[in-house]
Parts: C-alpha cells; sequence; structure tokens
C-alpha cells in the first residue's frame, strides 16, 4: 500500500481528489491549485464533468477511481446522504482509499452523520475532518471563508495547511462532528437574525417609514450587524435574487431542529424560524435568496401537500 504525502507543509505538492465542484468547490479547487497541488475531481453529471475539465480539472469515473490516485479527498456536496453515498456507497471514496488517505468535508450535515462516516472510514484506515464553512460563494472565491474543524487532533493537523488555502478563519472544534455543530450553531445565528430584519422591515413598512432611511439608523445602533448590512438592502430594494439559495438555510435548519431534538430541547426561535423557512419553500421560492422571509411575513401561509 502507498504510502500518503505528509501535509505537514503547504509548499508539499499533494495529489488532491475534488468531489463537489460547484458555485463554491470549483473557486476552492482553484486556490488549492494556484498554491501548487495537482487536483483531480469527480461529478456526478457527466456534462458537469466536461465542464470541470475544460477548466483543467480532469476527472475520474468513480469516487473509487478518484481516490486510488490521490491523497487528500475533498468533498462539498448537499447532504448528509450525498456524502455517505460519496465516501462509502458502492462506489465510494473508501473502495479505492489506500489506508491513510485523508478525507475533509466541506459539507453541512448532521453531526451524528459525520461521526458515522468518521467511524466508518476508520475501520479502513481512512482520516475524516467534518469542516463545514461560513461565507458563501464570495468566501469561496476570495479564500476568507471560516472553517470550522471536527476530527482528532492528528487528522486536522495534517489537513491545516490545506484549510487555511481557503480561509481566513480556522478552528478545530474538537473530535468528529463538532465543526457541523458549530456550524448549526452558525446557521441559526444568522438566520434567527434575518428573521428579525425581516419582521423589522415589515414593522417600518406598515407604519410607513421610509426604509433606508431606518437600515442607517439602526446599522449605527446595538442593532448593527454584518447581516443586517447584507440583509437590509436587499430587503428594502426587494431584491430577492439569491446570495445564498433560501433552500440551504432551510435544509440546514432542518439538521438543527432535529439535532436539538435529539437533544431533549426546545428552542423557540429555531422552532418559529424553521416553520417560517418552510413557508417559504413551500411558496416555491427556495431557489431564491433567504431575504425572502420577508415576502413570508407578507403573503398567507401555503398550503401544506395532502
Amino acid at each position: 500500500m502507498s504510502t500518503p504525502v505528509s501535509t505537514s507543509s503547504p509548499s508539499d505538492v499533494l495529489r488532491i481528489g475534488f468531489i463537489g465542484l460547484g458555485t463554491m468547490g470549483l473557486p476552492m479547487a482553484g486556490h488549492l491549485r494556484r498554491a501548487g497541488h495537482l487536483v483531480r475531481g469527480w461529478a456526478r453529471n457527466p456534462q458537469r464533468a466536461a465542464a470541470i475539465e475544460q477548466v483543467g480539472i480532469p476527472c475520474a469515473a468513480s469516487p473509487a477511481q478518484l481516490a486510488a490516485g490521490v491523497d487528500v479527498v475533498f468533498t462539498n456536496v448537499t447532504s448528509t446522504d450525498d456524502v455517505e453515498q460519496v465516501l462509502l456507497g458502492e462506489h465510494g471514496v473508501v473502495h479505492g482509499a489506500a489506508r491513510g488517505l485523508l478525507c475533509i468535508d466541506h459539507s453541512t450535515i448532521a453531526p451524528q452523520g459525520a461521526r458515522r462516516i468518521a467511524a466508518e472510514l476508520a475501520r479502513h484506515g481512512v482520516g475524516f475532518v467534518d469542516a463545514p464553512v461560513s461565507g458563501g460563494a464570495r468566501g469561496a472565491q476570495d479564500a476568507s471563508l471560516s472553517i470550522m474543524a471536527g476530527g482528532s487532533e492528528a487528522d486536522f493537523g495534517r489537513a491545516l495547511p490545506l484549510l487555511r488555502l481557503l480561509g481566513s478563519s480556522v478552528h478545530h472544534m474538537g473530535p468528529s462532528g463538532s465543526g457541523q455543530v458549530a456550524k448549526l450553531c452558525n446557521q441559526l445565528i444568522q438566520v434567527v437574525t434575518i428573521q428579525g430584519i425581516a419582521e423589522a422591515m415589515r414593522l417600518a413598512a406598515a407604519e410607513g417609514a421610509d426604509l433606508p432611511r431606518v437600515l442607517k439608523a439602526l446599522a449605527a445602533g446595538f442593532a448593527g450587524s454584518r447581516m443586517l448590512d447584507l440583509m437590509g438592502p436587499k430587503m428594502a430594494a426587494r431584491d430577492f435574487s439569491a446570495g445564498i439559495e433560501a433552500r440551504l438555510h432551510a435544509k440546514d435548519f432542518g439538521l438543527a431542529a432535529q439535532a436539538a431534538a435529539d437533544a431533549g430541547l426546545d428552542l423557540p426561535a429555531l422552532r418559529v424560524v424553521h416553520e417560517q423557512l418552510q413557508q417559504l419553500m413551500r411558496h416555491g421560492w427556495g431557489r431564491e435568496d433567504t431575504s425572502s422571509l420577508l415576502r413570508v411575513l407578507e403573503h398567507p401561509p401555503a398550503p401544506t401537500e395532502p
């Protein structure tokens, strides 16, 4: 079996596989390439694979084939099931991995799912770091992501030089699943704040206030925040084009709600905003921006499917 190349220094040239070369994954892979690493990819859709190869990233025929020729595999997909499929499924990474391979997952998934994946990979001698990110597409493009990582000290130490190529803030949160716990906390604060902004804009509009003036005043006080600066003007201008698609926040809130239920917790703000996001989805606004929570307040509840 091959011995993996050490990741102790960012100057080491590594063979890297990347699964999930979409809006965020493709610029992230670009940063790794510019650092001198050799990057290959895999895409489920053949047309997507062809487009990826056109930008200079060769694609393998399966995740298992991808893993057979690399030292580190990155994944950045949508759900817990997606991560399990590409890493542990019938043609997953684990079936092509040599002992010592390191997997770094940037998806936002269930903490328990991350722990389960880590344990199964460990049975095959494969390391795993759950490393969800915050910062959106702009953060991926600028390599300014905030990265919250879970995993063993050894695996995190191997991943760190690579993570520093992708983010301006990298934190080791603890053992496997801890990165996902931190990300769900991030999403809870973030989207509850968006809901608060939406309610403030709804109240201000109902009272006939000038929304840009209200926003300027709020930004100068304790209500000021990066989220207010981002979402307030979009709501005032009724610009609901996606920065981060609301469906992704809805998915993350589902994970947070399940984690709270598993822990026996009643978190009222989480519960209310989760329902608002479900209403947003039922209205068909999932691929628009989460600032669409304002529109949920303006419309009667959408009917649930039978």
